[in-house]
């Protein structure tokens, strides 16, 4: 099989199936080499599967709804899902117990400036709660590590933030959770994603990239959390392990990560009714047009 170079979009501990996919070296187990290009923080406009940079990315589908709204020709497709649950929660200085997110009228909250996503499906939850999104008042300038300093140091109510900050708050004592976005329900955040013309020119290699996927998977529901943290670690190498298997287990708990490769119309939806309820697409391009679920049906058959 042909090398293939795969696209990191930015380095997340959620991203955690993927980061021990290639760890494990379960790619090269299943026959095909794979160069993981480093991501960061990506502006939305660029794409390195689109510049022909990459082979296949991971990302958000959000990324992919996106796309087709621009172009609603758009190449682009998903497959091989690994998150399809919202890994953001709501973190306030004191414990809430009783919080609901009707709780948030009257409170100033920081969501997160790193990436949209999170707000967009926020903002979709409080409409279902008969919220107004709009008449809540919201720090949006700041990234998630300021949002935290700020809540622990009581200049912010709530903030919005992903793991390890979350577990790290709490062993200091500075932090509770008061909310957390899984709650909805299956809501695609993460999977391999790639064009039309690659998934057809490549299916050999993408096929042995989910199954590397899926083997992992097995795995990483099975082993203890102390065991994935040590997998990751490379990834890491800052962190400390006590937030990092704090968070794993939450994740875990949560139930963030999927099972297998397959990627279901359901999470895929719930996504889509929040970009259009936030006004990011004026139109649902549909499950159809953006997710190629047979490439992933022929790889585990």
């Amino acid at each position: 099989m042909r090398p293939i170079t795969l696209q990191e979009p930015f380095r997340a501990l959620f991203y955690a199936p993927f980061y021990c996919t290639i760890a494990r070296d379960a790619f090269a187990a299943q026959g095909v080499e794979v160069t993981v290009q480093p991501g960061r923080v990506p502006p939305l406009e660029a794409d390195a599967v689109l510049a022909g940079a990459a082979h296949v990315a991971w990302g958000g589908p959000m990324r992919i709804l996106l796309a087709h709204e621009k172009d609603p020709e758009s190449p682009l497709r998903n497959f091989g899902a690994a998150i399809l649950g919202d890994p953001f929660l709501l973190v306030g200085r004191e414990p809430r117990p009783d919080f609901a997110l009707q709780d948030l009228a009257g409170l100033t909250l920081g969501t997160v400036s790193e990436v949209p996503t999170p707000w967009w499906t926020l903002q979709d939850d409080l409409r279902r709660a008969g919220m107004d999104p709009d008449a809540i008042r919201r720090v949006t300038d700041q990234p998630m590590a300021e949002n935290a300093a700020a809540v622990a140091e009581g200049r912010l109510d709530v903030a919005q933030l992903f793991e390890p900050l979350v577990s790290a708050m709490e062993l200091a004592g500075t932090g509770h959770v008061w909310h957390a976005c899984a709650a909805r329900g299956p809501t695609s955040y993460t999977t391999f994603y790639s064009t039309v013309a690659n998934i057809a020119e490549y299916e050999a290699e993408f096929m042995a990239m989910i199954r590397a996927l899926a083997e992992t998977q097995r795995w990483f529901h099975a082993a203890p959390e102390e065991e994935v943290a040590e997998c990751i670690k490379p990834f890491f190498p800052d962190m400390d392990q006590a937030p990092m298997v704090r968070a794993i287990a939450r994740y875990r708990a949560l139930g963030i990560w999927t099972e297998t490769p397959h990627f279901p119309p359901e999470p895929f939806e719930r996504l889509q009714a929040a970009l259009l309820s936030a006004g990011a697409i004026s139109r649902p391009p549909g499950y159809a047009r953006c997710v190629d679920e047979a490439i992933t049906l022929k790889a585990l058959a």
